[in-house]
């Protein structure tokens, strides 16, 4: 039974991770075979403020763009 486990940044619609789920459940029917009644898909959804790399989360991230952005002429 395959177990597929994903972790998206927050800000998707329930129809983007109902295609998301539809499409893994789909490629690993394709690649190994598992029935799809046998395919688990695990969606957890984090807020930008609990997500970093470098030590700088998305949200700050996020924020710095949207500054440089206003910045621009």
């Amino acid at each position: 039974m395959p177990f597929i486990d994903v972790t998206l940044g927050t800000g998707r619609s329930p129809e983007q991770v109902r295609a998301l789920i539809h499409e893994l459940t789909e490629a690993a029917h394709r690649a190994v075979g598992a029935p799809k009644e046998a395919i688990r898909v695990c969606i957890r959804e984090v807020q930008p403020q609990h997500w970093a790399a470098g030590d700088v989360t998305v949200a700050e991230r996020q924020a710095a763009a949207e500054r440089q952005a206003a910045a621009q002429p």
